[in-house]
């Protein structure tokens, strides 16, 4: 819900085609059982003390439902937001705490899963250690660039930097599906090199564009004076540094334009590109990653690697030393000594407004997830994943399946012929809940109790190794992109499948005790966007091979980019923070999500016993409480810092437009809640957005 992304990289620094579909937040840990019997058995799922009953529905439908619980829940200091998913977080946190504390203290580990596991964090709690190394981890790497003579050496010491990591300087690469034909894994060059977290950070001058630009000058600044630069001459490495990257920020292309799957597939054999980049020899560079034998690579944006050959001989290689320095030093400032690490904190906090660290042990637990996840990923699905709640799962995906099945035929706007082809993208769809069917090995892993950094490094080289390996092999499709801890969840387009994490199968989206209603509320809504996803703006031009393929007719295609138009709207006239408004384009994908997952989850829901019911609990109708554990599920306060960012950066809507922006375009929540005219949210019926 996911961060950035929201979704995980996995060592991956080009945009792939994982739909990270909740929330908003940046992969949320989840909560575990043991978590869950801190609190007393939950009996009231939908909880009235946490409601702010004299708000009429009709008027804000989020502060009816969440009111009293926004009052009394501010964000604590070392958070930037604070709501439903991030006290999952923090349950799931002690749970992990409680895994890998007793991982790293056993002096006889059973095995290599074990044993590596509470190496790597105990390893990242040794502090003593770690302040006594001081940056005498990096100096090697220091030695070495410094040592660069030529641009040639530039150019293949930024190629091998990502092979050892973590970083990526110049530009995204990553090995993944080729989206005409799935059944290929390909290379693929995305626009990179920048570290603020969108390129309008660079070419904005309002005045917090500017604060954040000033922090983040003064940043770079302290790093280079932490290892041994004078002020003056690191505060004009930090003047050359910014002015490079947003040289490389003006050639991106916006996250808006990445949205299109079209726009983005370039495909170039190596020698068509390295003709276009005449500066960088592509099968070269291929090797210093070590991707040997292809002859073929997709691009994102040539634009960005033209414009990127022409700022390598322009610009002085004494400029392009300090960058890559600059690259060692923010990717291992992290890991190193407690003055990096607070300098890290104190440019981060002036985006976020974070007021305290995390505290070190829950940065370490989820480090570990991080980096050696499908480890870590065993000993929590051993000791904490309920196959009852797998077999209930497995049911509402069934379930889900058919009301969009059943949604997709009576639609008024599709003609036969491309209905017949969605419903055959929909029966293809794969499934997978829990966690993976095979794990992966780490073979070959080193980990040492004492050596953090290079502990970091190695993770990622082994993580880096196993997706080039993938070149040339049959697609693997029982991978999963996310670990088993994570409350998330996603669509990958190319393998067409749907992905529930064990982490988000617990309440607020799902609890084996809830009615029917607050499990369709919650998770039933989540299986419903991961499906909507196939069928969004971005998802819909693939077809149920899970290639980029048109399978729409002109006058289908028209006709559903025209209601989507009309969602785009509505959240475009949504108003965050002082004159910052949601950006409907860029959140089109996820909004289109919601508005059919929810819909598909109330038509699923309306098959239960309880759905066809008027039975009231605890003083609602069953339709009240549906969209009230839809509700719930997206409360959220948020700090003004971080709203700013994430309206540049993610492509989710904010939880409280989430909450009420599907709703009022379904005329149940209007006869639920007896909805009039005259209400601030009333929608006229005809005017209500209808697209899955």
């Amino acid at each position: 819900m996911s961060k950035q992304m929201i979704q995980p990289k996995h060592f991956k620094d080009c945009t792939n085609r994982l739909v990270s579909s909740m929330l908003g937040l940046f992969s949320l840990l989840s909560l575990s059982a043991a978590a869950q019997q801190l609190e007393t058995k939950k009996t009231a799922f939908i909880d009235k003390s946490n409601m702010d009953l004299s708000v009429k529905p009709g008027n804000n439908f989020y502060e009816y439902a969440n009111g009293t619980w926004l009052k009394n829940n501010p964000v604590p200091a070392k958070e930037t937001r604070w709501g439903s998913f991030v006290q999952l977080h923090e349950f799931n946190s002690k749970a992990l705490k409680s895994i890998l504390e007793d991982a790293s203290s056993k002096k006889n580990p059973s095995g290599f899963v074990e044993k590596s596991v509470g190496d790597f964090y105990a390893a990242g709690m040794d502090s003593l250690t770690i302040e006594k190394a001081g940056h005498t981890p990096i100096d090697a790497d220091l030695k070495k660039i410094r040592a660069i003579r030529d641009l040639t050496g530039i150019i293949n010491e930024a190629a091998a930097f990502r092979t050892v990591g973590p970083g990526a300087p110049l530009f995204g690469f990553a090995i993944d599906q080729d989206r005409k034909d799935p059944n290929k894994m390909m290379p693929e060059l995305s626009q990179g090199g920048t570290t603020l977290p969108d390129r309008d950070y660079y070419l904005k001058n309002d005045a917090r564009t500017l604060k954040i630009q000033g922090a983040y000058r003064n940043y770079i600044l302290t790093l280079f004076k932490l290892t041994g630069t004078d002020t003056s001459t690191a505060r004009k490495n930090a003047e050359t540094i910014f002015n490079l990257e947003k040289k490389l920020a003006e050639s991106q292309m916006t996250r808006v334009e990445m949205r299109d799957p079209i726009k983005t597939y370039n495909k170039f054999s190596l020698s068509d590109l390295s003709k276009t980049t005449s500066n960088m020899d592509w099968k070269s560079i291929l090797m210093k990653m070590n991707v040997s034998g292809q002859d073929t690579v997709i691009v994102n944006n040539p634009k960005f690697f033209s414009d990127l050959n022409t700022l390598l001989v322009s610009t002085p290689v004494d400029s392009w030393k300090l960058y890559l320095e600059w690259n060692l030093l923010k990717t291992s400032a992290p890991y190193l000594s407690s003055p990096f690490v607070n300098a890290a904190f104190e440019f981060s906090k002036i985006q976020s407004g974070q007021k305290v660290q995390t505290p070190r042990w829950e940065r370490m637990s989820g480090l570990t997830d991080k980096s050696i996840g499908e480890l870590l990923g065993q000993l929590y699905v051993a000791q904490y994943f309920n196959p009852k709640s797998k077999a209930r799962m497995d049911e509402m995906v069934k379930n889900l399946i058919k009301a969009y099945e059943i949604r997709i035929k009576n639609l008024d706007w599709m003609s036969p012929e491309t209905k017949e082809k969605a419903l055959a993208k929909l029966y293809a769809f794969t499934p997978k809940i829990g966690y993976p069917e095979k794990w992966k090995t780490y073979q070959g892993l080193v980990i040492s109790r004492t050596a953090f950094l290079q502990n970091v490094r190695n993770a990622h080289q082994w993580n880096y190794a196993d997706m080039v390996s993938q070149v040339g092999k049959p697609v693997d499709r029982k991978r999963f992109g996310m670990t088993p801890p994570t409350v998330n969840a996603y669509y990958n387009a190319s393998l067409n499948e749907i992905v529930f994490p064990a982490g988000i199968l617990q309440f607020p989206f799902f609890d084996a005790d809830a009615d029917d209603a607050v499990n369709y509320g919650g998770i039933g809504a989540v299986i419903g966007h991961e499906i909507s996803h196939g069928f969004d703006d971005s998802g819909s031009q693939y077809d149920k091979d899970g290639a980029l393929n048109n399978w729409w007719t002109a006058e289908d295609q028209t006709r559903f980019k025209a209601k989507a138009k009309t969602l785009q709207e509505q959240f475009d006239g949504y108003t965050v923070l002082d004159t910052i408004h949601v950006n409907g384009k860029l959140t089109l994908g996820e909004n289109i999500g919601d508005l059919g997952g929810l819909n598909a989850a109330y038509e699923a829901f309306k098959m239960t016993k309880q759905g066809m019911s008027d039975v009231t609990t605890d003083g609602f109708t069953p339709d009240q409480r549906f969209f009230l554990a839809w509700a719930q599920v997206w409360r959220m306060n948020v700090l003004p810092e971080t709203s700013a960012q994430l309206i540049l950066t993610d492509s989710h809507s904010p939880g409280m437009y989430r909450t009420i922006g599907t709703p009022i375009n379904m005329d149940a929540w209007y006869k639920a809640f007896d909805v009039k005219p005259g209400d601030k949210l009333y929608k006229k019926p005809e005017d209500r957005i209808k697209i899955w």
